[in-house]
């Protein structure tokens, strides 16, 4: 029963996470692992500083409205 319920608690966090967007820098670092087998060097990963601030000012950079 315990084994179930933290089985639970965990994929409830995994969730909470990942629609939050506070596991993008562990994606991120996952996909360019990926991109590195196959396509080869790349240069370092960037930092989680870096990669935040990038993915902030995509998101909030520009025009965002319909009109």
């Amino acid at each position: 029963m315990w084994q179930a319920c933290r089985q639970l608690i965990h994929r409830t966090w995994r969730y909470l996470r990942q629609v939050s967007g506070d596991d993008a820098y562990e994606r991120y670092l996952h996909l360019y692992a990926a991109n590195q087998e196959r396509h080869g060097h790349q240069g370092p990963p960037l930092s989680r500083e870096a990669f935040f601030k990038a993915w902030q000012q995509q998101k909030w950079d520009g025009i965002k409205r319909c009109c």
